[in-house]
């Protein structure tokens, strides 16, 4: 259940003020949540007990048939696994968000979710509302609270279990990190943020385990200002892709 209004949240990041966060959130195993966040939000999941796997999936809040392309986002900055720097593009060509921490190291942007049928067959049932629900089944849910329809909700990332390709193209679980491993995200432009914690598609376990993931958020527009004006030490494709992002924020907004 989140925490309503955040900043009545027990424990904040160390150097944020309570007042400046905006979203705070345990979400169990199995379950799901979603959030419109403004540019400059600051975004931590953390991994409580060693076994989430917060799979991820982001719509530009002002324009959501602009949304997350993972295909871009392991393509532009050449580099198939996530970790600290790597920006989440959408299909225009604009980071969404950039990874600012890592904690994990254990994070994938190549098998997306689970489905009905897969999850069916591994544990016999992916239904919403059964014992293991299916990811695209809890996006589906988290898109339509948004006014989005199934055709909207495209591959997603997750968080907290690792992949790696063989050299033969085979993707093999590389599991967690362990217990309080965290992932921070600062968005560049205002996003639709939906969030299925539930288990990766590669998970070995024979059992539905997947445990809790908390969810944090708050205000940080001088990160994101630090994020920019890094860019241009960074790789063009990146550095290119933040301006697109700049350029369309500027485009809408006079101040």
């Amino acid at each position: 259940m989140p925490v309503v209004p955040a900043r009545d949240w027990p424990t904040s990041p160390e150097g944020v003020a309570a007042a400046h966060l905006t979203w705070a959130e345990t979400v169990p195993g199995g379950r799901y949540t979603t959030k419109v966040l403004a540019r400059g939000t600051r975004i931590r999941l953390r991994d409580i007990d060693g076994r989430a796997s917060a799979h991820v999936l982001l719509w530009r809040a002002d324009a959501p048939w602009e949304r997350l392309n993972v295909a871009d986002t392991v393509k532009v900055p050449w580099q198939a696994y996530l970790g600290e720097g790597h920006p989440l593009l959408s299909d225009q060509g604009r980071v969404l968000a950039t990874v600012v921490a890592d904690g994990s190291g254990h994070h994938d942007a190549l098998c997306g979710t689970t489905t009905l049928a897969g999850n069916a067959a591994k544990y016999g049932a992916g239904e919403v509302h059964s014992a293991s629900p299916a990811g695209r089944e809890l996006f589906l849910l988290s898109a339509a609270k948004n006014g989005l329809t199934p055709t909207d909700v495209p591959p997603s990332v997750s968080f907290f279990h690792g992949v790696v390709a063989g050299a033969d193209g085979a993707l093999t679980s590389t599991g967690t990190a362990g217990p309080d491993a965290s992932v921070e995200l600062i968005l560049h432009l205002p996003c639709i943020v939906a969030i299925a914690n539930t288990a990766h598609p590669l998970d070995p376990a024979p059992e539905f385990s997947t445990g809790p993931v908390e969810v944090l958020a708050w205000r940080a527009e001088s990160d994101l200002d630090a994020v920019i004006a890094g860019a241009a030490d960074r790789e063009p494709e990146y550095g290119r892709a933040v301006a697109n992002s700049e350029d369309a924020w500027a485009a809408a907004h006079f101040a």
